[in-house]
């Protein structure tokens, strides 16, 4: 009874959701993202379109073999599947135009096929009342690169239409690149993705034409391979134009990946204070996008890490005060799903489908909380950080709390103390 009164209240909360989205692909991110949205209740997922039958569909969502059980309740209907009490309609077409989204009031599109990397492909499924769509994989065209933590302010409501979640590896990459560029500038770098196996490989020797290596066994062998991500973290951080390559090596794992990011500063420094300028980030400016750890961890630790990713303290190394290897950690499906969940949140909020608690984008309302920082003398509460550290700090963390619709009493921030006589002076 609890079970069933439980799915009837996400139902009704689910019919009021301002962020009516729609999924084109049930792989590997398609299902991941059902998962994460069934928890965020802003959100209501309206339609599927997939290959598949519903029963099939309700056995994927239910097992998975690196993240486990499915925690709730899923039903298989004729074209449905009702998922917590939700019902999602489902389709099964290769033609995007021929996508009900309109009949199923759906707004924002993730589009996880792999087969629409345009904005030209991607135009079939706008005029439906789908106002955005945001692809789960690099652009193959000039599409706008958003990557949340790094340039998800630069989303223009009135002009972007369709955006670029860019890769899990640029996902990875672009957060950790800009914390230490704007820190101790980089004058060049290589990376090296110690990638996981996915889908596209096979488990035992078979063809590839394109690629002879990817055809040999994923399962047994470690296989170097070609990514244009650390290329792609300019499109969403122009400083890095030129400045960044780097290549995969495909590993016999299932999930995780890891970043070997090798780079020569402009600024003289130790690797004690990278830690430190790291760890900072973590807690402060990048937190909920940038971790830090000083564990002795392997992969498997990081199953499930919702954070892009998570430098590995205790694994870099650096030979001369300019030239440092660094190591970082990330779930290349949970970690990217989530990220293009907050992406999408944060398109929302600025398209206008559901109001945040307050403006930070209004000056106006930046000169508030400057005045209070500055007029506090709590300096322990703030310690030595300066006011726009902090304010970038808070402005990033409620941009992704109002996606979540999370209330200010459960904000952790040092600028927690100044809201209420914020609040009051603007009159909100």
């Amino acid at each position: 009874h609890l079970q069933c009164a439980k799915a009837h209240s996400q139902s009704m909360q689910c019919e009021k959701a301002p962020v009516r989205v729609g999924i084109n692909g049930f792989g590997r991110i398609g299902r991941q993202v059902v998962r994460i949205l069934m928890t965020r209740p802003n959100y209501a997922i309206k339609h599927i379109n997939s290959t598949q039958s519903a029963e099939y569909m309700k056995y994927l969502l239910e097992h998975d073999t690196v993240h486990g059980r499915f925690k709730g309740t899923i039903i298989a209907e004729t074209g449905a599947l009702v998922v917590n009490g939700q019902r999602i309609t489902l389709s099964s077409t290769r033609e995007a135009a021929a996508i009900p989204w309109a009949g199923s009031g759906v707004e924002y599109v993730c589009e996880c096929t792999g087969a629409f990397l345009s904005t030209e492909k991607c135009q079939a499924h706008l005029g439906q009342g789908v106002r955005k769509v945001i692809i789960s994989a690099p652009a193959k065209d000039d599409t706008p690169t958003l990557v949340v933590g790094v340039n998800h302010e630069a989303y223009d409501a009135e002009n972007m239409h369709v955006v670029s979640c860019a890769s899990c590896t640029t996902n990875g990459l672009a957060p950790l690149v800009k914390v230490m560029h704007e820190k101790f500038g980089i004058v060049s770098g290589l990376m090296t993705t110690v990638h996981a196996a996915t889908a596209s490989q096979v488990i035992v020797d078979g063809t590839s034409a394109k690629d002879w290596r990817a055809g040999r066994a994923a399962s047994a062998n470690i296989i170097p391979s070609t990514t244009g991500a650390a290329k792609a973290v300019a499109k969403a951080y122009p400083a890095m134009k030129g400045k960044l390559t780097g290549i995969a090596v495909r590993v016999p794992v299932v999930d995780v990946s890891m970043v070997d990011l090798t780079v020569n500063l402009e600024r003289p420094t130790t690797y004690e204070e990278i830690k430190a300028e790291i760890q900072l980030a973590s807690e402060t400016y990048a937190k909920g996008i940038v971790g830090y750890t000083e564990a002795a961890v392997v992969s498997s630790d990081f199953i499930g890490e919702t954070r892009s990713t998570v430098f590995d303290a205790s694994a870099g190394v650096m030979l001369s005060p300019t030239f440092v290897k660094l190591v970082s950690w990330y779930d290349n499906e949970w970690g990217y799903s989530s990220r293009l969940c907050d992406l999408i949140g944060i398109m929302a909020h600025a398209d206008g489908a559901f109001d945040a608690w307050w403006d930070w984008t209004a000056a106006p309302a930046l000169n508030l909380v400057r005045k209070a920082y500055e007029d506090s003398t709590a300096e322990d509460d703030v310690g030595n950080r300066s006011v726009d550290t902090v304010i970038t700090s808070f402005e990033h963390k409620l941009a992704l709390d109002d996606a979540f619709e999370r209330t200010c009493d459960e904000l952790e921030s040092p600028l927690g103390m100044f809201l209420p006589a914020v609040q009051a002076n603007s009159g909100k």
